[in-house]
């Protein structure tokens, strides 16, 4: 079974506290196990920490991460790394391949990433070559990469939960 952690990096605390935490939340709705931040945020971590004690789940949040040895060591345990940039090759011409590797750490930048993480990355992709917001970048890729089966996903230890409904707010709290 193939999982997905992200590396976030670029990270500015002051800026982009939201998107960042955002990125968080997409990977953790989309089927990703965790995500490490290559900065300091506390108020990140705890923002997604909170979400999962409430909403469920096993997803894990890093801050104070060196990017670098992260993927050193990713790649020296036997994991691909995935870079999404606009620059790389289109999605649907290696997603397929990308479906097929068992540890994926995807790289989902903030400011201009460094130009190092294109030679360390085993895969940079695209998802499409129009700029657009990596949070967008990632739906779409972890979308994707486990083809749809994430979007009903449920979580037993949730202490809220939606209930479906075509025309109200229904959630159910224990």
């Amino acid at each position: 079974m193939t999982r997905a952690v992200i590396l976030r990096i670029g990270h500015r605390p002051e800026r982009d506290h939201r998107v960042t935490t955002h990125v968080g939340l997409a990977a953790r709705a989309l089927g990703a196990e965790g995500m490490y931040l290559a900065e300091a945020d506390t108020g990140v971590v705890q923002t997604i920490t909170d979400v999962v004690s409430r909403w469920g789940g096993t997803f894990f949040c890093e801050d104070k991460i060196a990017w670098r040895r992260c993927i050193h060591d990713w790649k020296g345990s036997g994991g691909t790394v995935v870079h999404l940039t606009m620059y790389g090759i289109d999605l649907s011409d290696v997603i397929s391949e990308i479906r097929r590797e068992e540890n994926i750490l995807v790289i989902v930048g903030a400011e201009k990433v460094p130009g190092k993480i294109f030679g360390l990355a085993d895969y940079n992709v695209a998802v499409t070559s129009q700029p657009h917001s990596e949070i967008s970048s990632l739906a779409i890729f972890l979308d994707h990469l486990f083809s749809g089966t994430k979007l009903t996903a449920r979580y037993p230890d949730a202490k809220i939960r939606i209930i479906p409904s075509k025309a109200a707010k229904k959630t159910e709290e224990e």
